[in-house]
């Protein structure tokens, strides 16, 4: 079990967890799921069967843990059930509404639940909320958004900050930025801290998979050479979605990184090179195979001992389940269960409330954005010179430019009210957040069934 023998884990709600792996670094950090609930089928297989396998459930607990649907839809499971005194509400919601490789639509995208997230937050009242997504929830485009979620907290009675965490920083092999939204109850706020980063980096591409790359007879001095070239660490592992086909490594510019390390991007492998084997003409290298995106995904616990020449390795023995492009999927749009562990174990710590409490600066009031905090706070419609002298006025200088740029911004996630001036400007005022937080006339409900057998 993940607790120490005779201690009462700590208990966690898991929202979209996919293959397990926020699911593992939680309960390797000590706590212990009520529930899961996940979208995709053999996702949820995966779940199941590793939770009764390597976490120490029962068949009939690791059946009754996970749940399967959309989690949004109150007929796939009742989150009052599980909220009773409840340590920790976690999840890695949707990332294509805020992914710079997509058309970062926000709170237009059906699949966006961050909003919905936040919302259950503050229905069930968990001590701590953890939700991690892609880094562009980051950017200026979403400034608005972000602020508004932290308002909305605080309303909800907790105190919210976002972090931008580096896997590789962590101990594992890739560039892996993720965006960290972690709010907690004020008694527990003073006690948290952002995990420390390792100070070793991790090993490379080659050092990490050398062993599964000759496993099956590929001679030694060719395995030693493609090590050689494989001496970095990882681009991002994309998973992708059922919209695209089969798995590859993705885009462009990631297949031209692979390409540097001596791998060929265009595919996933059923099996590591054999005796003999070597590259068509054109390829870079090898293709990987599932179980090796999975160790570079942190499924393996790697820690350097003396250098990361002599790696100490623990294998979880996590099985996926399904067919190799969905176990492909499962593996690249997890969230790296070290990262998940060294939160996990910040969280933890905060809930027993170990070492002195601080005052934190994210007990003021965060302003993310001051176009929105204005209008927010208004009455009435502003023109962009008005918004600009009542802002200079509060200490913040913005150029036209910027002002006009952040209300268009706020047109994507917000209801903007326009109304004409008699001198030709346009005043503006906000309106009510579009994003689905469990309307139920959204637009959402019939965009999800329309697209539900695409969204992954």
């Amino acid at each position: 079990m993940s607790a120490a023998e005779g201690e009462k884990p700590l208990e966690v709600v898991e929202i979209c967890a996919g293959a397990g792996g926020q699911t593992l670094g939680l309960e390797r950090a000590g706590f212990r799921h009520r529930v899961a609930v996940e979208l995709d089928a053999n996702a949820v297989a995966t779940l199941r069967s590793n939770l009764h396998a390597i976490l120490g459930y029962t068949e009939k607990e690791a059946e009754d843990a996970v749940k399967v649907g959309d989690v949004a839809d109150p007929h796939v499971w009742d989150p009052a059930q599980y909220s009773d005194d409840l340590d920790l509400l976690a999840g890695g919601v949707p990332c294509p509404p805020f992914s710079i490789a997509g058309k970062q639509l926000g709170a237009n995208d059906e699949r966006d639940l961050f909003a919905w997230a936040v919302e259950l937050c503050g229905r069930i009242k968990p001590k701590v909320l953890l939700l991690e997504n892609v880094r562009g929830l980051s950017t200026n485009r979403f400034a608005a958004y972000r602020q508004h979620v932290l308002d909305r907290l605080r309303e909800h009675g907790y105190i919210g900050e976002w972090n931008l965490l580096h896997a590789n920083e962590f101990g594992v092999s890739q560039l892996r930025p993720r965006f960290v939204l972690v709010a907690l109850q004020p008694e527990y706020a003073e006690h948290f801290a952002w995990p420390t980063p390792n100070l070793q980096a991790p090993p490379s591409v080659g050092e990490l998979l050398k062993d599964l790359m000759g496993s099956r007879g590929w001679e030694p001095e060719l395995v030693d050479e493609w090590v050689q070239k494989a001496n970095r660490i990882a681009p991002t592992i994309v998973g992708g979605s059922k919209k695209h086909g089969g798995a590859d490594l993705g885009p462009t510019r990631a297949k031209r990184a692979w390409a540097e390390l001596g791998v060929d991007a265009m595919g996933v492998a059923d099996q590591a090179p054999e005796k003999g084997w070597r590259p068509k003409e054109g390829a870079p290298g090898p293709k990987l195979t599932t179980a090796m995106v999975a160790r570079i995904q942190g499924w393996d616990d790697i820690e350097a001992e003396g250098g990361t020449a002599a790696l100490a390795r623990m294998d979880f023995g996590w099985q996926f389940q399904g067919r190799k492009t969905s176990v492909y999927r499962q593996i690249g749009n997890a969230f790296p269960p070290p990262v998940a562990k060294a939160l996990g174990e910040s969280i933890k710590n905060a809930l027993q409330k170990a070492g002195d409490a601080q005052t934190l600066p994210e007990t003021t009031d965060a302003v993310l954005d001051p176009v929105y905090k204005l209008l927010r706070a208004q009455n009435r419609p502003m023109t962009v010179d008005q918004i600009m002298v009542r802002l200079a006025q509060a200490g913040t200088v913005l150029e036209q430019p910027d002002v006009e740029r952040r209300l268009s911004h706020l047109s994507h996630d917000f209801v903007m009210s326009t109304q004409a001036r008699s001198n030709g400007a346009i005043a503006y005022s906000l309106g009510e957040f579009k994003a689905f937080i469990g309307q139920d006339d959204h637009q959402r409900h019939d965009l999800f069934t329309q697209h539900r057998a695409r969204i992954s």
